[in-house]
């Protein structure tokens, strides 16, 4: 088996866990409303607030990296096409 078609399965699982973490994202900031929490009466909805955003925070580095990776892998698979287009015209 060459590299190139294990390249692409790689890519289309990575591709599948981006689109994973940014549905789970989607769903998180769905409830998520910008607003300043001044009296106590509103304490439940700023700690539900701070909640999302702690879950947010917990998988931003993972949506980053995977963003990373899935570049990575795009610029390899993009390398190996243009390395075999250059020996195939000399």
């Amino acid at each position: 088996m060459t590299v190139l078609p294990v390249l692409w399965i790689v890519w289309g699982v990575v591709a599948a866990i981006l689109l994973i973490l940014l549905g789970y994202r989607g769903t998180l900031t769905r409830y998520e409303e910008d607003q300043i929490f001044l009296d106590q009466a509103t304490s439940l909805e700023a700690r539900e607030q701070g909640d999302i955003q702690k879950k947010l925070d917990k998988i931003r580095p993972y949506l980053v990296g995977t963003l990373w990776v899935i570049g990575a892998l795009t610029v390899a698979i993009l390398g190996l096409y243009v390395q075999d287009a250059i020996r195939h015209l000399m």
